[in-house]
């Protein structure tokens, strides 16, 4: 079964590859939906999810895509020198599994160091997200970085979600344990079928692909914009004593910032130091730094969503 389950992920990495290849079309010829006429446009596939709306993060993935493709060579081709460093983006409606995501680019800015672009996700005329990512030069600098958490168990000796969800007829089992394209190994505990043992504001999560990626460093920091969005709000959950099974539950990413530090592969095991700084009015926020099992950091990240749950009669 494990050989199995390893030919699906790979398979899945596979396609999520190609559904991140986002497709040019020129330029924006009418103005709507928060695009301008002259803007880039590209259209992106949609991934299958049980839940029957489109994952937060394969848009992310997909307009940073977008975005980098018009930073790169004279003819938009991702061929030129700057990586992203910073993204902002909100998510402002939930997608449809049934249509592709059109994506359009403006170009705010290109300066001796850093280039800016403003992008918009669109489904049936609509707005879907909206994006601002910056992008750099690689150039030298002041080096500091925090520690890495201590005491952490390796991904070895860590159950994965195969081994938790594996033998499971759901459809977001089978997702999880055998579809998804990471592997995701819970330190403190998964969430998936009951709250944690204690209630906490943090916890560590091991990540990696489930296959190997390309070496193409760009490639490999939109991989990461796309598994974080999965487990960001996770602790928001621990710490209230509450899991993905809990009943009436109601969750959706409302925005989400993100800065790349250092180059990363995700097809090498990274850790999540992740923490929950509060939660109230039916949201919550959470942070995440991300960590080489050698203990370089080379992300952070902060995201807000909604956590809906029924109130006691």
């Amino acid at each position: 079964m494990a050989d199995t389950t390893r030919d699906q992920g790979t398979a899945r990495l596979a396609h999520l590859l190609h559904v991140l290849d986002v497709t040019a079309h020129g330029t924006v010829t009418e103005a709507g939906s928060g695009a301008n006429v002259g803007d880039d446009l590209f259209t992106g596939e949609t991934l299958h999810q049980p839940n029957g709306r489109v994952y937060g993060g394969q848009v992310l993935a997909q307009a940073l895509t977008a975005a980098w493709r018009t930073v790169g060579g004279p003819d938009g081709d991702g061929t030129g020198t700057r990586l992203p460093h910073s993204l902002h983006g909100y998510f402002l409606r939930a997608g449809d599994l049934d249509v592709p995501v059109d994506l359009t680019v403006e170009r705010l800015r290109d300066g001796r160091s850093f280039s800016a672009r403003r992008t918009h996700a669109i489904q049936h005329g609509r707005p879907i997200l909206s994006m601002i990512a910056s992008f750099q030069e690689q150039q030298d600098g002041i080096e500091f970085q925090a520690p890495a958490p201590k005491d952490v168990p390796p991904p070895e000796d860590v159950p994965g979600a195969l081994e938790t969800l594996g033998r499971i007829d759901h459809p977001q089992a089978r997702h999880w344990s055998h579809d998804s394209a990471f592997e995701v190994r819970h330190v403190e505990g998964a969430l998936f079928l009951g709250p944690a043992a204690e209630r906490s504001d943090r916890q560590h999560v091991w990540v990696r692909s489930r296959g190997s990626v390309p070496d193409d460093q760009f490639l490999h920091r939109a991989l990461l914009l796309y598994a974080c969005d999965q487990l960001m709000l996770e602790p928001v959950l621990r710490v209230s004593g509450h899991a993905w099974s809990s009943p009436g539950l109601s969750m959706a990413s409302l925005d989400h910032a993100m800065w790349w530090h250092r180059d990363v592969r995700v097809d090498d095991w990274l850790l999540f130091e992740q923490e929950a700084s509060s939660a109230q009015g039916g949201r919550g926020l959470a942070s995440a730094r991300v960590f080489t099992r050698d203990g370089v950091l080379v992300a952070s990240m902060s995201q807000e969503g909604m956590v809906r749950l029924p109130v006691p009669s």
